[in-house]
């Protein structure tokens, strides 16, 4: 988890309360975060991942105010209208296709406040950016920029510029190897034929995400007042909710904020939307999964102390809240308004006799098949998305979406699961090869006419196992399969088959008793190509959960 230094007098200045160290390291701690130390000058927490927005002491403060009844409820946040503009070409599309931008103005920076900036800048970048390669994040000084700022792709080889905190004026493609943040983060702009680059109407380079900022026109200084933002990556909700998180801190610390018109394919969007988010919560989903009997008041008095809204049935979420995404989240934050302290411990009245189930033992058993045939065991979501399961395998499989997506990168559950470990190859080719890799897991159909369904969807647990190498193919992997079944004591055969992910005549369908079970087959270079593979890959995808209902195995 991210610890984080808080400055404990701007801190208490922004909770508006200062409480004795024991009440301060009791209330933290019960507001779900780790303190490490308390200090006259510092307090040193750690904060749970998917609370990003409490990475400075402005989002700290701002929910532990609130938590502790200082200053409950909804803090409203707007952005006022201006002329700024930022231009998203198509030259970017391959390699960081999307950018939020906000401007925020009157703040008084001194070294504190930079500090600030700085601190929760680096924090996003290595959590909810993922090491800068989700979300890439800049700050700038707006005196020195003329709008409107064009986002390009350009060849590095010809684009030169001062980087941040470096003595000369260098090419992009120099940046990867002359400067320390180049050799940290090149590899994620590495064999990229355009790179990135913020660009103002003047000519003058802003930075180049996800690298380093310019040296001229990217540092703020204690003589900065008005700064531009931006946040670039692929996922455009992503970065939004990330320039909120930072924009609103800035607000707290004094700024007022001013949107930017992000324009790409001839259409404009209003960046930053501060709007809250209205999310559906029932009282008496609350009240069952929390075993109590809460009124509307009372949900809405523990929703107030955890920053959130209520308005007939349904609660108005923040726009810095990167953590709601479903009812359950909502009533977590229930539970810590109300206090886990304060729940009863009850014994179960039902005595029985834990023992594992048969089908978790068949899987255990496979697993450890092929980690005895040098294979490594990842695990991957049930969620993914739709350009993965279907556009980059050029398939078109049935797909079970999600009716409310908050990200593009999540916004459908999985329906197979060799697609998964693609990505999973994808994120690790600049590693040591071969890696030969598998995954056992649930994936998720829509119910047909002869199926029986309450939700209209199905479930089956699948294994996926995949050979990366110079050498894998048909012959390789076909020897995995056969590893595998002849260990259970299961006979099966193969046919040959046509399927789109697959290489014309190296595909086969596995059955076994009757009942298709598998695929199998060199995975086709098209779909390498979509993930960025230079070595071909063999796979297979075998549904355990038709295979174990079927006794010929036992």
């Amino acid at each position: 988890m991210p610890t984080i230094t808080l400055n404990r007098k701007v801190f208490e200045n922004l909770v508006g309360r200062r409480l004795p160290d024991e009440k301060l390291k009791d209330r933290i701690s019960m507001l779900g975060t780790d303190i490490e130390s308390v200090s006259e000058r510092e307090i040193v927490v750690e904060v749970f991942p998917n609370r990003p927005d409490m990475l400075s002491e402005q989002g700290f403060a701002r929910a532990f105010s609130s938590f502790i009844g200082e200053k409950s409820g909804l803090r409203p946040y707007t952005a006022k209208k201006s002329d700024y503009e930022v231009i998203i070409e198509k030259g970017v599309d391959a390699v960081r296709p999307w950018a939020a931008c906000a401007v925020v103005k009157g703040i008084s920076f001194d070294g504190e406040k930079i500090k600030e900036v700085i601190q929760i800048q680096e924090k996003l970048h290595v959590t909810y950016g993922r090491n800068r390669k989700k979300v890439a994040i800049g700050v700038y000084p707006l005196e020195k920029i003329a709008f409107p700022v064009r986002f390009v792709g350009e060849d590095p080889k010809k684009v030169s510029f001062q980087p941040l905190e470096f003595p000369k004026e260098i090419t992009g493609l120099q940046v990867l190897s002359q400067h320390p943040a180049g050799r940290e983060y090149g590899h994620l702009l590495e064999g990229k034929d355009r790179f990135p680059f913020f660009i103002d109407s003047a000519g003058k380079v802003l930075s180049m995400p996800p690298i380093i900022n310019s040296h001229d026109v990217g540092k703020i200084t204690e003589s900065s007042s008005e700064v531009f933002i931006e946040c670039s990556g692929f996922d455009y909700d992503v970065l939004h909710r990330c320039l909120c998180i930072i924009v609103t801190a800035l607000a707290d610390m004094g700024g007022e904020i001013y949107s930017v018109a992000v324009k790409k394919d001839g259409k404009a969007l209003l960046s930053p939307d501060l709007s809250p988010h209205k999310h559906a919560i029932a009282l008496d989903a609350v009240n069952k999964r929390l075993g109590l009997s809460l009124k509307e008041t009372e949900l809405k008095k523990h929703l107030a102390a955890m920053g959130i809204g209520y308005e007939k049935g349904h609660a108005l979420v923040p726009c810095y809240r990167a953590d709601v995404l479903h009812e359950v989240d909502l009533i977590e934050a229930v539970a810590i308004a109300y206090g886990y302290d304060k729940f009863e411990e009850n014994i179960p009245s039902v005595a029985t006799i834990a023992s594992e189930s048969p089908f978790a033992v068949f899987v255990a058993r496979i697993a450890n098949i092929l980690v005895g045939l040098g294979l490594l065991e990842v695990m991957t979501y049930h969620l993914a998305s739709v350009g993965m399961q279907q556009e980059k395998m050029c398939s078109d499989i049935p797909l079970v979406a999600l009716a409310n997506a908050e990200s593009l990168e999540y916004n459908t559950c999985r329906a197979w699961m060799i697609p998964c470990l693609l990505d999973v190859l994808q994120k690790n080719k600049l590693h040591e090869y071969p890696q030969h890799i598998f995954d056992c897991g649930t994936c998720f159909m829509p119910a047909k006419k002869s199926e029986d369904s309450d939700t209209g969807v199905v479930e089956h647990d699948r294994l996926a196992v995949a050979l990366c190498s110079e050498n894998a193919d048909y012959t390789a992997i076909r020897q995995v399969l056969d590893y595998v079944l002849r260990t259970i004591g299961v006979g099966y055969a193969i046919r040959p088959v046509e399927h789109p992910s697959f290489i014309a005549g190296r595909v086969g369908r596995v059955t076994v008793a009757g009942k298709d079970v598998a695929y199998i087959g060199e995975i086709h270079p098209e779909v390498l190509a979509h993930f960025e593979l230079k070595f071909p890959v063999a796979a297979f995808e075998l549904n355990m959960s038709t295979l174990f209902g079927d006794d010929t195995f036992i």
